[in-house]
């Protein structure tokens, strides 16, 4: 299920970042690489069943051929056809104009391929349509997190924290807002949610890594692939891991490794984990930033 591969940010790294830097002796040089998830077959066989109910579409309402096309959307985005998904989720807002389920998930959709203004758009119809939805406040945030709106992403994670603050993914997402506009502030809040708040959770490991509680090695060896939910899969757990180790190596300033661990979180292939939707933007950033870094260092060499 897993094994060890020394020289394996130079082999992740060929090709798209083959002129630069030897990348640096840290963690990323000796890591466990998981085999990626394979399409889950109960979805495959469920799909199969509700297209067969939407060819015999004259015998359902529109409010039930809407809820179908909203399940086999959403089956065909776990799957990573995310062509396929947005098709049917607004072939259900055709038939259901207020299914704040369909808008939130064309939200997420267009957030990763960076079309925020529509992105907004979808977020702000599922609120006004069930104000307490369970994750269109955090998604709505996700998106002016990468659109460069710090200030609307933390007024999002700080509403979406409040209501669970137990939750670490919660605690996680609103320092990685605040560290954008005071780094010393964010952590002293981190820590202090981290003591107030922490419980079992294994999202909690995470934040420790982020405050710096436990090294990039330690947290790699003892606590990443270690001790799974009764239902959780190894390659979930670690596109999870392989994404914040990601953010952890930007805000250490080491795009480099930053990038290897964005390229291991897509390949664990976990599509339906917000980690996986998003290291495709974190990759492109951390290139961009690593192509700006050379460009710099050839400057100050003329």
């Amino acid at each position: 299920m897993k094994s060890r591969i020394a020289v394996l940010a130079s082999v992740l790294l060929l090709g798209a970042c083959a002129q630069l830097p030897d990348p640096s002796e840290s963690a990323v040089m000796n890591l466990f690489v998981v085999t990626p998830q394979a399409p889950d077959m109960r979805y495959q066989i469920e799909i199969a069943k509700l297209t067969d109910l939407a060819n015999h579409q004259n015998q359902l309402d529109d409010a039930s051929m809407a809820q179908l096309l909203y399940r086999r959307g959403s089956l065909y985005d776990a799957l990573g056809l995310s062509g396929l998904a947005r098709i049917d989720l607004n072939r259900a807002l055709e038939r259901d104009p207020r299914l704040a389920d369909a808008y939130n998930f064309l939200g997420i959709q267009y957030t990763e391929i960076e079309q925020y203004n529509y992105a907004y758009e979808m977020f702000d119809s599922a609120l006004e349509l069930e104000p307490e939805h369970p994750y269109a406040l955090l998604n709505r945030g996700m998106t002016a997190y990468y659109d460069g709106r710090i200030d609307l992403a933390s007024k999002d994670y700080q509403r979406y924290f409040e209501s669970q603050p137990d939750d670490p993914y919660r605690v996680l997402w609103l320092y990685l807002a605040e560290v954008e506009t005071d780094a010393e502030a964010a952590r002293r809040n981190l820590a202090e949610r981290r003591i107030k708040y922490a419980n079992g959770a294994w999202g909690w490991v995470l934040n420790d890594l982020l405050l710096g509680v436990v090294d990039e090695q330690s947290f790699l060896n003892d606590y990443a692939p270690k001790h799974l939910g009764e239902d959780e899969t190894l390659a979930e757990r670690m596109c999870e891991s392989y994404f914040y180790l990601g953010k952890l190596k930007q805000l250490e300033g080491d795009n480099q490794a930053a990038a290897v661990y964005f390229r291991l979180a897509l390949t664990t292939n976990v599509y339906r984990f917000l980690e996986h939707r998003y290291a495709g933007i974190e990759l492109q950033r951390s290139q961009q930033a690593l192509e700006q870094q050379a460009s710099s260092t050839k400057l100050d060499a003329q």
